[in-house]
């Protein structure tokens, strides 16, 4: 296992608002190791996504804590935690189906397919009345001058 180098949590409100500065703090923190664009684009939309379906469905009428932790490894890895004390998700297989959706007919049911397709590794913890966890990894691609 590689060691960590450096970690942050935030924790804030379920409001919309929020979802940017979530995003933007974790590619404020993340650019410490020196990603290419597309690498921070990549990790910045996996988080918003993440982030958004928390607000939206975990939280869908009322306010609640979102927190996202980041850590940091040698060589370039990047975890991202996102984690909701809200309503859980019933059948996460079936969430994590693209076009599946219990929102209204605004949300398109590709948040996780998304989440997935920008970053190396996903997975989906949740409990019925308790929350969801979603855990993101990504390993950077190492530049000529290394890390």
């Amino acid at each position: 296992m590689q060691n960590v180098q450096n970690m942050m949590s935030i924790k804030f409100e379920s409001r919309s608002v929020n979802e940017g500065f979530a995003r933007q703090t974790v590619a404020a923190f993340v650019a410490q190791l020196d990603p290419t664009i597309d690498e921070l684009n990549d990790i910045k939309t996996a988080v918003s996504e993440a982030v958004t379906n928390s607000i939206v469905h975990a939280y869908a009428d009322k306010l609640g804590y979102i927190t996202v932790s980041v850590k940091l490894f040698e060589g370039g890895r990047v975890e991202i935690k996102v984690k909701d004390t809200g309503c859980g998700i019933p059948d996460v297989a079936k969430a994590r189906e693209p076009m599946f959706t219990t929102g209204d007919d605004t949300r398109s049911g590709m948040g996780f397919t998304i989440m997935e397709s920008f970053m190396d590794k996903l997975r989906v913890r949740s409990s019925a009345g308790r929350g969801t966890v979603v855990t993101m990894a990504k390993s950077l691609a190492l530049r000529a001058g290394g890390r």
